[in-house]
């Protein structure tokens, strides 16, 4: 893709927006919330949960909820995406859902488990804000960085994204161990605050993009003719075509992990108290972060030698090790800080490799929103199947440890589908 050198100043900014929202994914996602709820609904109902009449284990119920998220992001989002590239207002439909995401987040202040459903909107919108304002902000990846930066540009991102929400977190512990400064429901108040504020820096920064064509009919219907443009040039490149079927796969183990981890470990490693179960979940997810800022650029300077396809299945078969090793031998919280380190290794360098590779495939374009749109769909699609079935079976089974068998698959069936993925130049 032809383009003239970015500005430095401009590629700061976007890799300051994974400093500013990457708080979610860690405390919301991760290591407060899931704590958080899982007991206050244990307390508050023995761990199960009402909705609309229907009775639902409580990490099960977790699920849904979130794979319900993602559902509406994958359903809106090609249409938001397609009129973004109409309008030349990218920008703007990044800050909606960054506003959307941050103010949501500050909303679990008030979770009250006796009114579960309404309690878990804020989650369900926390979600959607995030991942939809990742829509518009993957988009501006080619913008941003040339084709070879991508691979750097994007670890980068995702490094500083580990760096900051590892730090807020540290600052909310410190906060309540010594001075109790900080309860669970005021973090989350925290990290609205976090993301909204240093997302401005990215928000006045990044350029307005130009309008990729002009809409000769209403902006909403433009949109739908630009996706099915879109799609149909998809379906006429092979390795992109090809990459965005395993992507579907291999990723969503990876997301279904970061979700359903710490759900997981609450009930199936043996804890001996409530205090040592919270304090090494934290721990060991802080572990992830620093070692996932590692990985971020160790994996980059792999695929640089290796080629991004190479690297990408060596990452696939280590998360399937992973995985099945879980299913069978990790029971005792020593055990869970093993896989804790090897996640942390490969989690951040399989995310940033893969945004890359998709940058690196698009066709000569403008419509990045559109073409990001799909990858997102691919993504936020998996997601909700991954999560509905960690949840599904642990619901029919009793037992959340089986779930894990749903993850081992997605992986092995991902990585079969990349080795059909046809090289290049640019992704060898």
């Amino acid at each position: 893709m032809n383009m003239q050198k970015p500005s430095p100043n401009q590629t700061r900014a976007w890799v300051m927006y994974d400093w500013a929202n990457s708080v979610y994914p860690l405390i919301i996602s991760s290591a407060i919330f899931p704590i958080f709820y899982e007991k206050v609904t244990r307390d508050a109902s023995n761990g199960v949960v009402q909705f609309l009449g229907h009775s639902f284990i409580n990490t099960e119920f977790y699920g849904y909820v979130v794979a319900a998220s993602y559902l509406v992001v994958a359903l809106f989002s090609p249409i938001l995406s397609g009129m973004a590239d109409s309008t030349g207002k990218k920008k703007s439909y990044l800050e909606a859902f960054c506003y959307l995401g941050g103010v949501a987040c500050m909303g679990l202040y008030f979770f009250d488990a006796q009114h579960i459903g309404t309690s878990m909107l804020a989650l369900f919108f926390a979600s959607i804000g995030y991942w939809g304002s990742l829509v518009f902000y993957n988009a501006y990846l080619p913008e941003v960085a040339l084709p070879a930066d991508q691979d750097k540009i994007s670890a980068r991102g995702f490094a500083m994204g580990y760096l900051g929400s590892s730090l807020l977190l540290i600052l909310v512990l410190v906060g309540a161990v010594f001075n109790h400064w900080f309860t669970s429901r005021q973090s989350f108040l925290l990290v609205g605050l976090w993301w909204i504020g240093f997302a401005q820096v990215t928000l006045r920064i990044l350029p307005h993009t130009k309008p990729a064509y002009t809409a000769s009919s209403g902006i909403l219907t433009r949109g739908y003719h630009e996706i099915k443009k879109v799609w149909n040039e998809v379906r006429n490149h092979l390795q992109l075509k090809r990459f965005l079927y395993a992507y579907f796969l291999y990723n969503m183990g990876v997301q279904t992990v970061m979700i359903m981890a710490v759900p997981f470990a609450t009930k199936a490693i043996s804890w001996s108290n409530d205090q040592e179960r919270s304090q090494s979940l934290i721990i060991s997810i802080l572990l992830i972060q620093f070692l996932g800022i590692a990985g971020s650029f160790i994996i980059s300077k792999a695929s640089a030698v290796w080629g991004n396809l190479r690297t990408l299945l060596v990452l696939i078969f280590l998360w399937i090790l992973i995985c099945a090793a879980t299913y069978g031998l990790v029971h005792t919280p020593v055990h869970f800080y093993a896989v804790a380190a090897s996640v942390g290794l490969v989690m951040g360098g399989i995310q940033s490799l893969s945004r890359s590779t998709f940058s690196k495939m698009l066709p000569e374009t403008q419509d990045h929103a559109s073409y990001f749109s799909f990858f997102d769909v691919s993504e936020k699609v998996g997601l909700a199947i991954g999560t509905s079935m960690f949840g599904l079976i642990e619901g029919l089974t009793g037992g959340i440890r089986q779930s894990v068998l749903s993850v081992v698959i997605a992986f092995v069936l991902g990585f079969v589908l990349l080795l059909r993925v046809p090289k290049s130049q640019q992704v060898g």
